[in-house]
């Protein structure tokens, strides 16, 4: 049974650049399957600065916008290489009463060391947590609205 998902469509408003590093690469010459999960990060948290106009974890809402990774899924669809220019994509997919998904895209825009091309893809669920009580939260009202906002109208359900 094949559970692989199609490459999301459509536009994603936040782009990330990310540059492969040596270290980034396994035996085989490519990026190593478990770096795109912080890749995934990296533009996440570009996403929230983006967003909140401070880093994840930092400020007055620090406490209050508190979220963690319930589940990822990532999608390999091309190797990438060491010293290629690529760019990390997300977007937030869906909003329930606890938990946003937030989708990504991985892209290389084609460099002298391989050609433009779809990398991999994913998706990871964030649920927001209070620290302080121990447990799960809903999405803070404004943080819904902030993104709504950014990403140009409502955010769907979870389907």
């Amino acid at each position: 049974m094949n559970h692989r998902r199609l490459p999301p469509k459509g536009e994603f408003r936040y782009r990330h650049p990310i540059e492969v590093r040596y270290a980034d690469t396994d035996a085989l010459g490519h990026v190593n399957n478990a770096v795109y999960l912080s890749y995934f990060e990296a533009a996440r948290a570009g996403y929230y600065v983006a967003l909140m106009g401070t880093p994840f974890g930092t400020g007055e809402d620090a406490e209050r916008h508190t979220f963690l990774i319930a589940e990822a899924h990532i999608n390999y669809r091309a190797p990438a290489y060491f010293g290629e220019p690529l760019v990390a994509e997300c977007r937030v997919a869906w909003l329930g009463h606890s938990s946003f998904g937030v989708e990504y895209r991985v892209v290389s825009e084609g460099s002298p060391i391989a050609p433009a091309r779809l990398i991999a893809d994913g998706e990871t669920t964030q649920v927001m947590y209070d620290i302080k009580a121990d447990r799960v939260t809903r999405v803070p009202p404004d943080l819904a609205d902030r993104i709504a906002e950014y990403e140009g109208g409502p955010i769907a359900p979870r389907s």
